[in-house]
């Protein structure tokens, strides 16, 4: 129980209506994201600039009271549920555009913005931010650095760990640091931007950050490729690397997903295909005209049953939009939806496919699969309900099945999702025994008391590995 006097404390640091502790706000933001995940927090407290923030966490130092920072909630990880209670800190009242430097092409923000608002106020002044998770409409930049987000243009322009070139930070201790600027060299020591971006708030309260901009694409084209073979889609993939070109988006959606995206966004597409590839590529319009046009033929090679070119801007984005709705689509069959990612190395992509379908059927339980074809990274997404204790337990059982397979086929646990509460029991799985106790002693180095976001990344027991061998 937060003691009265912490409570007098944090609301002398930003006002009497920023810090709360009614019933209604705690439940709001006792969850996050994740289905099945919830514990109370003690107070929610909302600062307006990196002061408040430092003086927070001097305050939450001394009491060793746990701190969870949060943007909008929507990682899949279960990443700011605050599992040892404590105080939510929710960033958006810090949610400015600090500068948009166009001699540096750089941007410094506060990290309560939301991404997709960063990006159009970007896109309007002519330049362009690529990093794009579906949740962009919601998410914030800091929740977005927090967990290194990826997106439907992770391929081609990579991820917000590229994009991301100095932070300003508060430790645990309420100590600020700033890492990084708006120089594109830096090799003064270790590189503590990197190391913050994906650590989960584990490690600091990002203030503010400052990003890499790009001049925009000129031409852009997209395509849909339909395959009734999974395996013809998946070479296709492989084909179009093979082939030099990377494209700025390479999606997949295998039957089940067609299916419900199709219901929802009303799109008239077969249903009789086992997988579809959303192909976008950008650029000049000479390169753009020339490699839509070898991928066609690397699609006709593969024996693709049907190929269409979107004819104009509108209708692009209407597929665009459809495959970053394949969530909200696939969450409106059942009353839980849990949407998984595992990463394998594109070449394994029809393999890692036919092994969760294989899985999905072994315990009895549904499991449709999209994601980023092009760099290897699947979404399984369970639509079930969280009533039903003997099905949620075989979703388990299935999911954990699925890591091994992806661990088996060369790849990973999670490819964009971060680790959070829900992947913590197989972080070992990847990085070892080694790897985890590095980990953790960076978090010693940082985090000394253990009150930033507590009982993520490093579960109390990793999960027994059973190993699949099916060459």
């Amino acid at each position: 129980m937060l003691e009265n006097d912490v409570k007098i404390k944090l609301r002398q640091i930003v006002g009497e209506s920023h810090f709360k502790d009614d019933m209604e706000t705690l439940v709001t933001h006792s969850y996050d994201g994740t289905p099945m995940l919830l514990q109370l927090p003690e107070g929610v407290i909302y600062p307006k600039d990196t002061a408040q923030v430092s003086a927070i966490m001097k305050v939450l130092s001394e009491h060793r009271i746990p701190l969870v920072s949060r943007g909008s909630g929507t990682n899949l990880c279960g990443g700011t549920v605050p599992v040892q209670g404590g105080i939510v800190m929710v960033m958006h009242r810090m949610n400015a555009i600090l500068e948009v430097d166009m001699q540096n092409l750089t941007a410094t923000v506060q990290p309560g913005i939301i991404t997709k608002t960063f990006i159009e106020h970007i896109e309007g002044l002519g330049l362009f931010y690529p990093p794009d998770p579906s949740s962009m409409a919601i998410s914030t930049i800091g929740g977005n650095i927090a967990e290194c987000s990826g997106g439907l243009r992770g391929l081609k322009y990579g991820t917000t760990k590229d994009y991301v070139i100095g932070l300003e930070c508060v430790l645990a201790s309420g100590e600020i640091m700033r890492t990084g600027g708006k120089l594109m060299k830096d090799v003064a020591g270790y590189d503590l931007t990197k190391l913050l971006i994906g650590s989960e708030g584990t490690l600091a309260v990002i203030t503010e950050a400052t990003l890499k901009l790009i001049p925009p694409p000129k031409y852009k084209k997209t395509m849909l490729a339909m395959f009734k073979d999974i395996y013809g889609a998946a070479r296709t993939v492989s084909a179009i690397i093979e082939n030099r070109i990377i494209p700025a988006t390479l999606e997949f959606m295998d039957n089940p997903t067609i299916r419900v995206v199709n219901d929802f966004a009303k799109l008239g597409l077969p249903l009789d295909m086992a997988a579809i590839l959303l192909i976008e590529q950008d650029g000049e319009m000479e390169t753009v005209e020339r490699d839509i046009a070898r991928i066609s033929e690397i699609c006709q090679e593969e024996q693709a049953d049907q190929i269409s070119i979107a004819s104009n801007q509108e209708e692009a984005l209407k597929l665009l939009t459809a495959r970053r709705s394949a969530f909200t689509a696939l969450a409106r069959l059942r009353p839980t939806t849990i949407l998984e990612d595992a990463t394998v190395p594109r070449s394994e992509i029809a393999e890692m496919v036919l092994q969760i379908n294989r899985i999905a059927l072994k315990y009895n339980v549904q499991i449709c699969t999209f994601g980023h074809a092009g760099d290897g990274n699947l979404h399984p997404t369970a639509t079930t309900d969280a009533r039903d204790h003997d099905e949620i337990e075989r979703v388990e059982a299935a999911f954990e099945e699925i890591f091994e397979e992806a661990i088996r086929l060369g790849g990973t646990i999670t490819g964009e999702h971060g680790v959070g509460l829900v992947k913590a029991p197989f972080l070992e799985w990847k990085v070892g025994s080694t790897g985890i106790a590095i980990m953790k002693s960076i978090k010693q180095g940082f985090d000394p008391l253990n009150i930033l976001n507590p009982g993520k990344m490093f579960a109390k027991e990793s999960r027994r590995r059973v190993v699949i061998d099916r060459v």
